[in-house]
């Protein structure tokens, strides 16, 4: 284990690593995600220039008033694309709304699609116009880095390298510039993101702009995660822990508020929710279902799921 709490990985040795390297890959990635749930990658592919591009143009993007912002935020799409004010998420668990904004893009199809239908229109910022060209790049680069890991997965969990191909193929993927503002007043119980665990197969963190980010182990303790500067931060969600009935750890995870002394910090990070098309079944892997280990969850879709995820965390009524 590293400084950071979390196994590290190095996506290169999967990707173009020969057969034995890219088997101890899929190995220390399994063992990593069934132990603990996170693990850092290094060498991931991600451009560190873009991720710096898109930080700058989502900095500026929040700095502006939030009249203006607020032009941004559309109504009955649960949060899912465009703008959502600062209060308005909350925890499963809790009813203190989490001290943060956000601004979410998501997949983008030809309007001629099967699946147009399910995917709405991404929202344009005209007082910021590379927001959503950068956010987009970034979501593409982290498609590609996200369907690597899951073909590691898939390769573990002894399901042919490609299970998840098609699955996440213009899938229902988010990517969430979050906006923890200064803290002006002392909180009422709440922190930047209370404990909570992720609805999606994985999320890719890029590193956030100050610390605060910690983990739960298995012993109840909270573990600072501090990433080296480049390294994503990868997580296993509840869908891929219900698909594997409990094998895969989606693990709790909470942003803290910092020290006093730098209340008068913002925060700013970039998580990529990775998700499936909505017609995913979710029913827990035969292979995965033991006397050991006795079905845990009932049958569902990737889409039935999030709806009931969103309801319960307060963007959806």
């Amino acid at each position: 284990m590293s400084k950071r709490n979390i196994p590290v990985v190095d996506l290169e040795h999967f990707i173009h690593g020969a057969p034995a390297v890219r088997a101890d890959f899929v190995a220390e990635l399994g063992r990593a995600f069934t132990e603990v749930g996170f693990v850092g990658v290094v060498n991931h592919g991600v451009s560190a220039q873009l991720v710096d591009d898109f930080y700058a143009a989502a900095k500026r993007f929040f700095g502006l008033s939030v009249d203006v912002k607020r032009k941004y935020e559309v109504a009955g799409l649960a949060g899912q694309r465009g703008y959502t004010s600062f209060g308005k998420e909350h925890a499963k668990q809790s009813e203190v709304a989490d001290l943060k904004e956000f601004f979410q893009i998501g997949q983008t199809v030809a309007p001629d699609h099967p699946l147009k239908s399910q995917y709405p229109d991404n929202v344009n910022v005209a007082e910021e116009a590379d927001f959503f060209r950068l956010g987009n790049e970034l979501y593409r680069a982290f498609e590609k880095s996200g369907g690597a890991l899951l073909e590691a997965i898939a390769i573990y969990l002894d399901l042919g390298e490609h299970y998840f191909t098609n699955n996440i193929e213009k899938g229902n993927s988010i990517l969430r510039a979050i906006h923890y503002p200064p803290i002006t007043k002392e909180p009422e119980s709440a922190i930047r993101a209370e404990q909570h665990e992720d609805i999606n197969l994985i999320t890719l963190l890029v590193g956030a702009s100050a610390g605060g980010l910690q983990v739960q182990d298995m012993d109840d303790n909270w573990l600072p995660v501090l990433p080296d500067e480049g390294e994503i931060v990868v997580n296993v969600g509840d869908m891929l822990q219900r698909l594997t009935n409990n094998l895969l750890k989606s693990t709790t995870h909470r942003v803290v508020n910092p020290p006093r002394e730098q209340w008068h910090m913002p925060r700013l990070s970039i998580p990529f929710f990775l998700h499936p098309k909505s017609d995913m079944d979710l029913t827990c892997l035969d292979k995965c279902v033991t006397e050991e280990t006795p079905l845990a969850y009932e049958p569902i879709t990737a889409g039935e799921y999030l709806d009931e995820r969103l309801r319960e965390i307060g963007l959806k009524k």
